[in-house]
């Protein structure tokens, strides 16, 4: 497969169903796969206070359980096997949505540096179609509730999947909204791209923005996409008769019309839809903690799918609900290539699966004032998105680890002088603005001594941390040791300076 695939648009033959351009009343549009996490196999999802879970952590997943869709394609199996009717396969593969979004990605993508592995962005939208304004009115575009990157290594020796909690503060390049006019690049909540795209109610926008922002904020070319929607969630919990939860606390949410009591019991309908979208009721309330809940929920329902694979009814209206509410990029747009994805990914070791969620910190750490959003923690987040564009594995335990060595060390807290080395005048006070925007504090602004090709960053004794946070905002930079003042780093801007990170 290139590492272009998603821009490509659909194969000869397809009768594939186009994403709709403008999404009506009652019209099926993007909801939340999630990953599941730990779950026992007998289909429980754990819940509680948790309130001692660190923000960045998420756990291990059990085999075959990469993301819900894993699970719901395997059940192909069942469904077509056996000589199954041809209209079943032709009735579920007819369903899945394609959108083709050719064109609309741009020529400046992040380069496949690994060619033979796989990254699929999964989007969940919070559209409150079909649900006759019970979580919310007055919503005009659509809604991203969860994003994820799942990368399966060339060698299909092991896979990581990566969350984004949909409140980080990141860059927004420029986007076609849908009606003429593109949209200025700026700083906002990662979920906001699913938005701007999709504000014409045209998915393939959405997908399209959602895309963008990822790879800018990245540095790792999507090679697919897929969505599912509020609907075809609730669909596939019902037709597995409901999915087992253990609350270690009573829950009680006005937001996401839900009160369950403490204790094991069997929520469906529009009590799991409640269950997933909770978050202030539960945990520690941040969005973090509830990516974890609705990973381990979606480790119980795939638990649950896999008990009903005898039951034809049963996993034929659980397909049916997720291919009806799935859409993909037209290269994955089918049965076919969604049961060749679960196979590769069925071959994967267990303890070759993991579970990962970007390292943040509260952006209130940096600006006082902003108590919404978390900012991905540097230079963790930039050994991630390398190793993960280099394919190669990073441990999850040493990544934590590292997060938690300068945990305590923000923006804030760093002094930067800024030194011009290029030849474009007024570069240094044009960086030192981008740095006071991120929350650093500059020192002094001037020109460097002779013209540089290389950004470096220079740093005094007892400064390393420092240095290694700003260089994880700084792509492409080298960091010396010696010189400089006692307590500020010095970033001299050279010609290969490509703009901070946010």
């Amino acid at each position: 497969m290139s590492a272009g695939g998603i821009s490509e648009g659909p194969r000869p033959g397809r009768g594939r169903r186009r994403a709709p351009r403008r999404a009506e009343s009652g019209q099926r549009r993007a909801t939340r796969p999630e990953s599941g996490t730990g779950g026992a196999g007998s289909g429980r999802a754990a819940a509680g206070s948790r309130r001692g879970r660190r923000a960045q952590q998420t756990r291990l997943t059990r085999r075959g359980r990469i993301v819900a869709w894993t699970c719901a394609v395997l059940a192909v199996l069942v469904v077509l096997g056996g000589g199954a009717a041809t209209w079943i396969y032709q009735k579920l593969d007819g369903n899945i949505n394609e959108a083709d979004i050719d064109g609309r990605l741009g020529d400046n993508r992040p380069v496949s540096l690994s060619p033979g592995a796989k990254n699929i962005l999964v989007v969940g939208s919070d559209s409150r179609d079909g649900t006759d304004g019970k979580y919310g009115k007055g919503f005009e575009t659509m809604q991203s509730d969860t994003l994820m990157v799942v990368h399966i290594s060339a060698d299909r020796d092991w896979a990581s999947v990566v969350s984004l909690p949909r409140d980080s503060w990141v860059e927004i390049p420029s986007c076609d909204k849908g009606n003429g006019n593109d949209s200025k690049s700026h700083h906002s909540k990662i979920n906001e791209s699913f938005a701007i795209g999709g504000m014409d109610g045209d998915i393939a926008g959405a997908a399209a923005c959602t895309i963008r922002t990822v790879e800018h904020n990245t540095g790792l070319r999507m090679d697919h996409f897929m969505s599912m929607d509020f609907q075809g969630f609730k669909g596939m919990v019902d037709a597995l008769d409901g999915v087992e939860v253990c609350l270690e606390e009573p829950i009680d949410d006005k937001k996401a019309h839900l009160k369950l009591p403490a204790g094991c019991q069997t929520i469906k309908g529009e009590d799991a839809l409640g269950y997933v979208r909770a978050r202030y009721s539960v945990g520690d309330g941040s969005d973090t903690s509830r990516i974890g809940r609705q990973q381990e929920f979606m480790d119980a329902l795939a638990a649950k799918a896999k008990s009903k694979l005898t039951n034809g009814k049963a996993m034929y209206s659980f397909m049916e609900a997720f291919t009806g509410s799935l859409t993909t990029d037209p290269k994955l747009a089918g049965v076919r290539p969604l049961y060749d994805l679960a196979r590769e990914v069925q071959g994967i070791p267990t303890k070759r699966l993991t579970f990962l969620t970007v390292p943040n910190y509260p952006r209130e750490r940096d600006v006082p004032t902003d108590k919404a959003n978390v900012v991905w923690q540097y230079p963790q987040a930039e050994t991630l998105f390398t190793s993960l564009a280099k394919d190669k594995p990073i441990s999850k335990k040493k990544l934590e680890q590292s997060a938690e060595e300068t945990a305590a060390l923000t923006p804030s807290q760093i002094r930067v002088n800024v030194l011009n080395g290029t030849d474009t005048a007024g570069k240094a006070a044009e960086v030192a603005e981008q740095l006071r925007a991120a929350g650093f504090q500059v020192a002094t602004t001037g020109n460097a001594p002779t013209p540089t090709e290389r950004t470096t960053i220079g740093y005094p004794q007892g400064l390393r941390s420092h240095a290694s946070v700003l260089s994880g905002r700084v792509p492409g930079s080298d960091t010396k040791a010696g010189g400089g003042v006692p307590g500020v780093l010095t970033l001299t801007i050279g010609d290969d300076f490509r703009g901070l990170r946010s």
